[in-house]
């Protein structure tokens, strides 16, 4: 694959630091650590204009090219997951109950190493802004940096990033305009009714009842409730009740998950699940409370710019390698809210046969490392290039 040469060469430096980061995962804003390790390594290729604390643990470094030009935003997230790291390597995780089980080290690396190319050459007019982000598992990390200011403050006209694919081949890179990765909303369903003894149940109002036909209902508002065509999935993935064999609980609450595209798709499922609760806790004789909480929205690429970065993929790994035509997929990113703020676009590049992102047995494929660096470098020569 054309791979940058001079990127190739540090395949062995690339692999030592994405180690090394594995060995320490940190979680949600807390990557104080990772943070310092970019830091060090952004003033080694000498680098002069780093901004930390940003969103508490970002960082913000900026690389000036040969001539003036506008700037453009490369992001990479930095955060782990909270979970054990059983992937049997050398390098496994050294952090009980912590692991980079979804590649944001590998991630962090590939930026790292555009950076410490593009830092050396500046063969491009204009500036890079390198957004290391936190908090990508949950906590919303890109909103904090947007909502902070970034954007403006560091005059970044668009932003890219970029994520790792299990099951796409080695090496190839996939994206597509408009919508990519869904938005991810969470609901909680509190079910109120009166307990009592399991022998005489006439003398409660059960609401294990109530939640079992709420689960059964919510189904419903995808088979029912919105087109076939639109893409919806609402799942209840906890339901709780009850302490023993012969005792009919006061309370039960459901718990999950809403993800779609659409606003008007998501505006009508927190609608949906809301009248469908109250009315089938009536049904039993119950009340029921909704929490509904808007997490990340869905991730939408901008049309002109997903082209460009495909185009400069296929420059990268080869035309054959490259598809921008890709389905939409319903889990959630927060680079969203990058894409909400500045035209940009989010590419995935396959990684193998590997374990999925959020296994246990999850690891980067740390071959693929120089080929993010590469397309992240060619991406800002070719989107800057040099006048003269």
């Amino acid at each position: 694959m054309p791979v940058i040469n001079s990127i190739a060469a540090e395949a062995d430096t690339l692999t030592a630091w994405r180690r090394h980061l594995h060995q320490q995962p940190e979680l949600l804003f807390d990557c104080v650590k990772t943070a310092a390790f970019v830091v060090e390594q952004l003033e080694s290729f000498g680098i002069a204009e780093i901004h930390t604390g940003i969103a508490q643990t970002g960082v913000v470094a900026i690389i000036e090219g040969r001539e003036p030009g506008r700037t453009i935003g490369l992001r990479a997230d930095m955060d782990a997951l909270p979970m054990e790291d059983l992937s049997g390597t050398e390098h496994a995780s050294k952090i009980p109950g912590m692991a980079h089980t979804c590649g944001h080290d590998g991630h962090t690396t590939m930026l790292l190493g555009a950076a410490k190319y593009l830092a050396e050459t500046r063969n491009f007019a204009g500036r890079v802004a390198l957004l290391f982000q936190p908090a990508e598992e949950g906590g919303g990390g890109g909103k904090v940096m947007v909502e902070e200011g970034i954007m403006d403050r560091f005059d970044i006209e668009e932003v890219y990033g970029i994520h790792n694919a299990p099951g796409e081949p080695e090496g190839h890179i996939v994206t597509a305009p408009g919508p990519l990765m869904a938005s991810a909303d969470e609901f909680r369903i509190d079910i109120e009714g009166v307990g009592g003894h399991g022998a005489e149940p006439q003398e409660s109002v059960d609401p294990i009842p109530a939640a079992s036909a709420m689960v059964q209902a919510l189904q419903s508002i995808v088979s029912r409730n919105v087109s076939a065509i639109d893409k919806l999935v609402v799942s209840v993935t906890q339901i709780h009740a009850g302490t023993a064999h012969n005792i009919i609980p006061g309370t039960a609450f459901l718990a999950g998950t809403v993800r779609s595209f659409r606003p008007e798709i998501r505006d009508l499922a927190e609608k949906r699940l809301r009248e469908i609760a109250e009315m089938q806790a009536q049904v039993y004789g119950c009340t029921a409370t909704v929490t509904y909480h808007r997490g990340y929205p869905p991730t939408v690429n901008h049309t002109e710019q997903a082209r460009f970065a495909a185009q400069v993929a296929r420059e990268v790994v080869g035309p054959e390698n490259v598809r921008d035509d890709i389905d939409p997929i319903m889990p959630a990113e927060d680079f969203s809210y990058m894409l909400e703020a500045r035209p940009g676009a989010y590419l995935f590049l396959g990684q193998g046969d590997t374990p999925n992102c959020h296994h246990p047995q999850y690891d980067f494929n740390d071959a693929i490392a120089p080929i993010g660096a590469s397309f992240f470098a060619r991406l800002i020569e070719t989107a800057l290039p040099l006048k003269s």
